[in-house]
């Protein structure tokens, strides 16, 4: 898969996060709804990378990587588990 533009990364990052998302929902309770929002996102040279996550409060956020080069995309997934406010 061959990305060029910007709207195309991000379209298939949220795809991608959303497809992520959706199959890992409790299939004992009915399915939320949510959305995917971007939170940053950059282009250098030929390679895409954006940070995501969606309005569920699982505390889950996503890293999508498009790797130019080899025309490959990449989907980390993260669990936060704490938010520390650290004074020096």
């Amino acid at each position: 898969m061959k990305i060029t533009k910007d709207t195309e990364f991000l379209s298939k990052a949220i795809d991608l996060v959303a497809g992520y998302t959706d199959e890992h929902l409790d299939k004992s309770e009915p399915a939320p709804e949510y959305k995917v929002f971007v939170v940053w996102y950059c282009k250098t040279l030929q390679n895409f990378k954006a940070l995501l996550s969606t309005t569920l409060s699982d505390g889950m956020y996503y890293e999508v990587t498009y790797n130019g080069d080899r025309e490959e995309i990449y989907l980390d997934a993260y669990k936060k588990f704490e938010n520390r406010c650290v004074k020096e």
